[in-house]
């Protein structure tokens, strides 16, 4: 099967970082893949370090769509069985699945478009998942949340939106002695840290990182020594560092860059926060800190219940509740035998419904059932 990967952004967040290991995975099992993306973005530097054939663009110019850039994009798609188009912002009038589906129709190839996505934005138009062409295509969600929003509110027809969870390398997300020590070495933190958070993603509003710190505002009335980690890059991060600054957390919070080894900060750190506020699917940083063993509080938000049984493997919180937020972690840290069931138990749901490996061969298996229908 030929698999050609469609990735419009620069970005280098959990969706990319996946269609990276896919490509490696779908390659490995003799697979042909080719990756079409913006010139010059995480997916392009990282393709370029594998056997895909990768077909680059202007990020900028491609919004005209004009012959040069139908060109480019019908040569990449040419031969593929199908293509899986991450469903991103629109810009300009330019949507990247609706493109995509352009260039099909006006080539007359048969490649499948499969639009993917696991975010739900109520801007977004219905062409976007399921493009108004003489084509064939198929929506593809990673969560049931979102599954149940293309039917329901954008009317889709439940025979055309799959959905297949992404998991995450149980594997590798195994709490380690050896690689604990190392990361104590990479991420030093307060000797008398305790508990110490984590949140782990790019810094911009969405992902709530202010409601974040002014819960550890909070916290720190009981839990003086609490420590927050925050991991990774984004437009937000000057605005984060003043906040910290303006409520006095200076001895509370470090900023650590992004990584593409989560792991090591998973090694050292009590409980995973998720302060999400809208736009989210089902973040693989979550599913990487379940497989750790560890709990988690985060924000009861698009398919987070799906994996967070508010009690069971974590604690669930509405969006923007800093009161909520700092009570559902104070609570987990009073008590150490509810906090170590929850871990285990997020780590027996990662084993048995959400490791990677698995459920690669059941995106393979999901495109060659739709493949096969043509």
């Amino acid at each position: 099967m030929h698999i050609c990967f469609i990735e419009d952004t620069h970005l280098h967040g959990g969706t990319q970082i996946w269609v990276a290991e896919a490509m490696r995975e779908f390659m490995g099992k003799g697979h042909e893949v080719t990756l079409l993306t913006a010139a010059g973005g995480f997916n392009a530097r990282d393709g370029a370090t594998t056997d895909a054939r990768v077909v680059t663009y202007d990020f900028d110019d491609v919004t005209s769509e004009d012959a040069k850039h139908r060109r480019i994009w019908t040569e990449a798609l040419s031969g593929a069985d199908v293509a899986v188009c991450t469903v991103h912002p629109p810009r300009a009038g330019f949507h990247c699945s609706v493109f995509a589906a352009r260039c099909i129709e006006e080539a007359g190839l048969e490649t499948l478009l499969e639009p993917k996505t696991g975010t739900i934005v109520p801007e977004y138009k219905r062409e976007f998942y399921l493009p108004q062409r003489d084509i064939r295509s198929h929506v593809i969600t990673i969560t049931d949340f979102t599954r149940r929003y293309l039917i329901e509110t954008l009317g889709i027809p439940e025979g055309g939106v799959s959905l297949v969870y992404q998991g995450t390398e149980v594997s590798r997300f195994t709490p380690d002695d050896a690689r604990r020590r190392v990361a104590e070495t990479r991420y030093p933190l307060p000797r008398d840290a305790a508990p110490i958070l984590g949140n782990v993603g790019s810094f911009e509003h969405r992902k709530g990182q202010v409601v974040l710190l002014e819960a550890v505002a909070e916290m720190r009335r009981t839990l003086p020594n609490v420590h927050l980690m925050l991991v990774g890059d984004g437009p937000d991060e000057e605005l984060l560092r003043a906040k910290v600054g303006e409520i006095g957390l200076e001895g509370n919070v470090t900023f650590f860059p992004f990584t593409r080894e989560p792991v090591h900060v998973f090694e050292v750190i009590d409980i995973l926060v998720l302060s999400s506020l809208y736009k989210e699917g089902l973040p693989n940083v979550l599913l990487e800190a379940m497989s750790m063993g560890l709990p988690v509080v985060a924000s009861r938000l698009a398919g987070i219940p799906e994996v967070v049984f508010d009690g069971r493997t974590g604690w669930l919180t509405e969006p923007g509740d800093v009161d909520g937020l700092a009570r559902a972690v104070e609570r987990l840290w009073a008590d150490p035998t509810t906090c170590r069931q929850m871990g285990s138990a997020g780590r027996d749901l990662m084993e048995r419904e959400f490791d990677k490996l698995q459920q690669f061969d059941a995106f393979l298996d999901h495109f060659a059932v739709q493949v096969a229908r043509a």
